[in-house]
């Protein structure tokens, strides 16, 4: 089933609020310590906003693209959605914490392993979420 333009920014939009409530949670609360404890002197005493408002942007798009939007044409089942969600989580939350553990002196092993998991599960159970919901709101599959 072919989706349509005003559809898919309400998509966009479902995924951003399910998302960056789930993240925040994480990053204000649950892991909070964590990270202070292990990378504590290599944060800002402030989020850098925009940079922050950038990544979510992009990524949440790079979720439709990948994830949500191929899922909710092809019909794909939730399972098969989670797995290819967390697939991109992984990749791309590899690709921030590896880089970083490559070439930032003190970066943590620990905070690595911990954000290749939490970005596969965020990922994947955001894109399988959002799918459920869209075919709810849209009567898709």
């Amino acid at each position: 089933m072919k989706i349509g333009f005003g559809s898919i920014l309400t998509i966009y939009a479902m995924t951003a609020g399910v998302f960056f409530l789930i993240d925040l949670f994480w990053l204000g609360y649950a892991a909070k310590e964590l990270y202070a404890r292990h990378i504590g002197n290599l944060l800002r005493d402030q989020v850098n906003w925009p940079a922050a408002i950038a990544f979510y942007a992009i990524y949440i798009g790079g979720m439709l693209l990948f994830a949500i939007v191929p899922a909710s044409q092809g019909n794909w089942p939730l399972s098969r959605v989670a797995l290819i969600g967390g697939l991109l989580g992984l990749f791309a939350y590899a690709t921030f914490d590896l880089t970083s553990l490559a070439l930032i002196r003190g970066w943590s092993t620990t905070i690595v392993i911990l954000d290749l998991l939490w970005g596969t599960v965020l990922t994947g159970s955001t894109c399988a979420a959002v799918v459920w919901l869209s075919r709810a709101l849209f009567k898709l599959g």
